[in-house]
């Protein structure tokens, strides 16, 4: 049995796309007679929304894995500055190396999961001491974004350091998987890093997110991380003006960077009835809000370091059934155009408000929409199928070593 370690920044009951994807990838794997262990930090994000942990360590079985939380700097206000962010990032990756050390012989593979890029230096670290198989799983151009959206000085020591070890980690990786083939592209020019590239989609899981019978609210729904790459002050100032024609609420759900500003924004504009932040909620309500909602939004920032983006939300929308709006170029915009469950409007509350207002026009189209997205990611996103194709990789190794 292949016994496969996976270092993640997020792990539930954090709620984002990266700790639903690393959770529903290590279950299927573990189904596949994998014995799988991941370690992650004691749930620590959105920052601020869970309590301080100061033990090394913990661990607990979920769904046929063993997690590990390791201890690491946990942020306590809402908008960290960027030293205690640098921190956060550096301490559990260190932290994960020192376990990997002194447990080297209980596992076979390690996967390192990104972003951040620092969840790659313990991978680095058993590749180069123990040779152990080692598998990058890349779902954003982390640094680029992170100067896009002012993280980070273009230029700076900071920049070029981190490039540095992302360009190390490529080089000696055994795999590298990516969450969409353009972002496989823009991820080197490097001929021989090319050739590691795989496409592992993020996808859903569609037994988990499903239609319920359910009678539909009045509601539109934004689910995720409430952070910087998202155009969400747009959306609500469109919700301002569809009110006039159709009396709905908007759901933010989840937490983040810019929820404050937000809250501000609702309160400036008198639109405290209109918008309803729920804050973090147990992952197991997520489907059936979605699927009593009548349209959900991914509103991204037209920034071209955004274009490869394909957002988890915008897979599980469409497994509930319900047609999306969004916002942003390239990879999301060929997703709303092959399901036929999406349209992509400006970044502009105005335009925003008129797709809103046309889709709300004709409920019989909007159900139309939704299933075609069901059977879009159905056929094509599953995420058991990702699981299935890691672990067909995992399993090429072993049978070249037996051959």
């Amino acid at each position: 049995m292949k016994r496969v370690l996976i270092v993640s920044q997020h792990f539930p009951p954090e709620r984002s796309g990266c700790a639903s994807r690393v959770h529903d990838i290590a279950v299927h794997l573990s189904s596949m007679t994998v014995e799988v262990t991941v370690i992650s930090p004691h749930p620590t994000f959105p920052f601020g929304e869970f309590k301080r942990r100061w033990a090394l360590s913990s661990k607990r079985s979920v769904e046929g894995i063993k997690l590990i939380n390791l201890w690491t700097i946990q942020p306590t206000s809402r908008n960290p500055g960027f030293i205690i962010r640098t921190l956060y990032f550096l301490t559990f990756p260190l932290h994960v190396t020192l376990w990997t050390l002194f447990h080297v012989r209980t596992f076979d593979v390690i996967i390192t999961s990104d972003p951040p890029i620092f969840t790659h230096i313990p991978g680095l670290i058993m590749k180069k001491l123990f040779k152990k198989n080692w598998t990058i799983e890349v779902r954003d151009l982390w640094i680029d974004a992170s100067i896009s959206l002012g993280f980070i000085k273009k230029g700076s020591i900071y920049e070029k350091m981190s490039r540095e070890l992302v360009n190390i980690c490529l080089r000696n990786t055994d795999l590298i998987g990516v969450t969409t083939q353009e972002l496989g592209k823009r991820l080197s020019p490097d001929k021989t890093i090319q050739k590691k590239i795989i496409w592992l989609p993020n996808g859903v899981d569609t037994t988990y997110f499903h239609p319920f019978n359910n009678p539909k609210k009045n509601q539109i729904v934004y689910a995720g991380n409430v952070g910087h790459a998202q155009d969400l002050e747009k959306v609500i100032l469109a919700i301002k003006e569809v009110n006039k024609k159709f009396p709905l609420q908007f759901n933010i759900v989840g937490d983040g960077d810019i929820n404050g500003r937000l809250k501000d924004l609702v309160k400036s504009e008198g639109m405290e009835d209109l918008v309803l932040f729920t804050g973090n909620i147990d992952r197991e309500k997520i489907p059936m809000i979605l699927s009593e909602s009548l349209i959900g939004v991914s509103p991204l920032k037209k920034l071209v370091t955004l274009e490869y983006a394909a957002p988890t939300k915008v897979y599980e929308y469409m497994a509930c059934g319900i047609p999306f709006l969004g916002c942003g170029n390239g990879e999301i915009s060929r997703i709303a155009q092959q399901s036929g469950a999406g349209i992509i409007a400006d970044n502009t509350p105005e335009s925003i408000a008129c797709v809103l207002e046309y889709l709300l026009n004709d409920p019989h189209n909007m159900d139309v929409m939704g299933q075609h997205g069901r059977q879009y990611v159905q056929e094509n996103y599953e995420r058991r199928a990702v699981a299935t194709k890691i672990n067909e990789y995992i399993r090429r190794d072993e049978v070249c070593k037996t051959g």
